[in-house]
């Protein structure tokens, strides 16, 4: 609960009117700026306000013209004092500008720019970054350049001081636009910014007791660094304010979830003896690793407590979910309760199923399956064990979720592969009175502020280790000159008896972009280069009941190869694939391939994952880190460095804007756990925000969130 001591306590009756105003109503906005200011989605004066900088110069990083050295990459600021476009023999147009600071002047130079005549005036004040060459003098080629501020004797503003370099200026630049340019955003900002600020301190939620232990400032300083900071240290103390209130509003409607799954409804307290657990645990012939013991500690805990289990659990391929998973149903079985785990395949929905009943062939437990491909009997026997509890561990794929499917006692639901499924899907089974614990598995490692992020409203037990004795997958990197060598290789794997994938990122060839695709390969590879074997073709767009038999097929053994898109990356366990082949593998994501190469390794001959990739430098080098690793979590991590934080919620979001505008996951891990036990607190004292200590939490949240809170299904 949020401490409200005197001097502390934000105001609780917040008019957002005049910040949700729109922008036309700011200084030096007529109806014209103010429409192309909402076509870059700045439709209010928040909008405004909370448009993030793109980028920052301090001005010990700008050097002085007359210091330039040719070779060298320099960032200048200076004022244009003539400008031109020369013609060359080769018929080249190149735009150059002279510009100059208190210390000298220097040429800048656009080749094939032209039209920058237009957009640059004499007077104007620019920030130019580039590398500096020697032509008749030394000229500098901006890669990049900022207006910072108009000729004055274009009606524009005062133009910028050069002095202001030498006294430590930090430069803000802005994303801009064709019809609102860099310097219009500045003259906006100039113009607005202080009376902004003096409305949005009355929209402070955080109070100082709060705010200090976590460095963070008032929300109003906060703003006022992130425009007008004194250095660039201010700058990034204002962003990790404003991310925090991201990841605390985030964080806050997911506790609000997860209140109402946990608490809000009673939970169903399991009864463990033992009888059943204890058994298994004796029969396995290896020992459980301590990730394992840990989880299974935890889960035991929640289950055997009133309180309702809402769990997530994250685990590297072969780590061992499904065991953990058994040992809960287990659990509910004890006690008289039946279990179900929901599948999104029929092939994997099999698996467990044979996986189940092979671990419990021993115990007093039946294992029911029920699937859309069964027959009439066999659904009809299916349906009837559920409903009359004889069946205590149910597998099942959507199927489950259908009305007529009635559980005599279901006491827990096991979700796998939850990515699948939609956050109501996964929900259907646990809507069912009393209320069963729900425990949802993913076998695609996120690293730990990725998972607070997207499942703040679960409880998180990560598996990360591997149980002993499992043979590494050896990885291999190839360029398309040897591929002919990794076909003989596939072929001497394939004469050994064993199977392989080789997989490609289309599934037909596209006139856009130059990549092998899957059809089209499938016929070369089955008819020229592996002729002599048996090739299957799979991929999304096929069929349900066609994608259906060639993954059987191959799981039998009938097919030596299979040639697929990302299809298989989930659902198919075949222990006797030994190779994976990826082609183009600088299109694929390092965590999709780790998915996809964690395919083979499931037998007990050597495996071998290649990737043929024609991809850059900067490819090669992504590539060479998910060769020299084996670990999904490290991975995964890499890749989100990689390929940035993005559409977290994928097309669940709405609105124009991205979740996170502020807050960085590669950085930000230990404030979003800061803002998630925050959140928690808040939900647990005051789960409605109904008290009067939390009025402008609960403000803020439905005038500035709401589209967070129909995202969520709150409110």
């Amino acid at each position: 609960m949020l401490d409200r001591r005197p001097g502390s306590q934000p105001s609780s009756g917040i008019d957002f009117s005049l910040l949700d105003k729109p922008v036309q109503f700011l200084k030096g906005v007529g109806p014209r700026r103010a429409e192309a200011l909402q076509r870059m989605g700045l439709l209010t004066a928040r909008d405004v306000l909370y448009h993030v900088p793109r980028r920052y110069d301090d001005a010990s990083t700008i050097q002085p013209i007359a210091s330039l050295q040719t070779g060298q990459d320099a960032t200048i600021v200076g004022t244009v004092r003539s400008k031109g476009v020369i013609p060359t023999r080769a018929r080249l147009r190149i735009f150059q500008a002279v510009v100059q600071d208190g210390s000298g002047r220097v040429t800048l130079s656009w080749p094939g720019q032209p039209w920058l005549d237009r957009k640059l005036s004499e007077g104007d004040v620019i920030l130019a970054t580039g590398p500096v060459r020697f032509y008749h003098g030394p000229q500098l080629q901006p890669r990049e350049f900022t207006l910072l501020s108009r000729a004055a004797s274009a009606g524009q503003g005062e133009a910028l001081a050069l002095d202001d370099v030498a006294a430590g200026a930090i430069f803000v630049s802005y994303p801009a636009s064709e019809d609102v340019p860099q310097w219009a955003l500045r003259s906006l900002f100039e113009r607005n910014l202080d009376a902004l600020l003096k409305l949005v301190i009355k929209e402070e939620y955080l109070p100082a007791v709060e705010r200090e232990p976590l460095g963070l400032p008032a929300l109003g300083e906060a703003l006022q660094a992130m425009h007008r900071p004194s250095s660039l240290a201010e700058a990034e103390l204002g962003r990790k304010r404003l991310a925090f209130d991201e990841l605390f509003f985030l964080q806050l409607v997911q506790a609000q979830v997860r209140h109402r799954q946990t608490t809000e409804r009673p939970g169903i307290t399991h009864r463990r003896t033992n009888e059943l657990v204890r058994p298994l645990h004796e029969a396995l012939p290896f020992a459980l690793t301590g990730a394992q013991a840990d989880v299974l500690r935890d889960i035991a805990n929640d289950m055997t407590s009133s309180r309702r289990m809402n769990r997530l659990l994250q685990g590297d391929v072969g780590a061992g979910k499904t065991l953990v998973a058994l040992f809960a149903m287990l659990v509910a079985a004890e006690g008289g309760w039946q279990s179900a785990l929901l599948a999104p395949t029929e092939i994997l929905a099999e698996q467990h199923a044979r996986k189940l009943r092979e671990l419990t062939a021993e115990l007093p437990v039946e294992v029911a399956l029920l699937t859309g491909r069964q027959s009439a009997a066999e659904r009809r026997a299916a349906l009837a064990a559920i409903a009359s509890g004889e069946a205590r561990l149910v597998v099942g794929t959507h199927a489950l979720l259908q009305d007529k499917v009635e559980f005599a006692r279901l006491g827990l639901v096991v979700v796998d592969e939850q990515h699948r499924f939609g956050v109501r899907q996964r929900m259907a089974l646990a809507e069912r009175e009393p209320a069963p614990d729900v425990l949802v598995m993913s076998a695609t490692p996120i690293p730990r502020s990725l998972a607070l992020t997207l499942y703040g409203d679960l409880d998180l037990s990560v598996l990360d280790e591997l149980p002993p004795g499992r043979k590494p997958i050896q990885t291999h990197l190839r360029t398309p000159a040897r591929r002919g060598a990794v076909h003989r290789f596939v072929d001497e794997e394939l004469e050994a008896g064993r199977q392989a994938y080789i997989v490609y990122p289309l599934v037909e060839e596209s006139e856009k972009v130059d990549l092998k695709a899957a059809t089209q390969e499938y016929e070369h590879l089955r008819t020229e280069v592996f002729a002599h074997r048996r090739v299957g073709l799979l991929h999304g767009q096929m069929p349900g009941e066609e994608k259906d038999a060639v993954m059987r097929a191959f799981l039998a053994g009938d097919l030596d190869i299979l040639v697929a898109t990302t299809v298989i990356e989930v659902g198919i366990d075949v222990p006797n694939a030994s190779v994976m082949v990826i082609e183009h593998a600088e299109r694929f994501g390092l965590s999709q391939l780790h998915q996809l190469r964690g395919r083979v390794g499931r037998g007990a001959a050597e495996s071998h994952c290649v990737l043929i990739s024609q991809g850059g430098e900067l490819a090669s080098e992504r590539l060479k880190t998910f060769r020299d690793t084996s670990d999904g979590f490290e991975i995964a991590r890499a890749d989100l460095q990689i390929r940035g934080q993005g559409d977290l919620f994928g097309a669940q979001q709405s609105g124009k804007d991205p979740i996170l505008r502020f807050a960085d996951l590669t950085r930000d891990e230990q404030l979003l756990v800061r803002a998630q036990q925050l959140a928690r607190r808040v939900i647990e004292a005051d789960p409605e925000l109904r008290a009067p200590a939390h009025a402008a939490i609960a403000a803020v949240l439905r005038n500035r969130w709401a589209e967070r809170l129909k995202l969520f299904g709150v409110g």
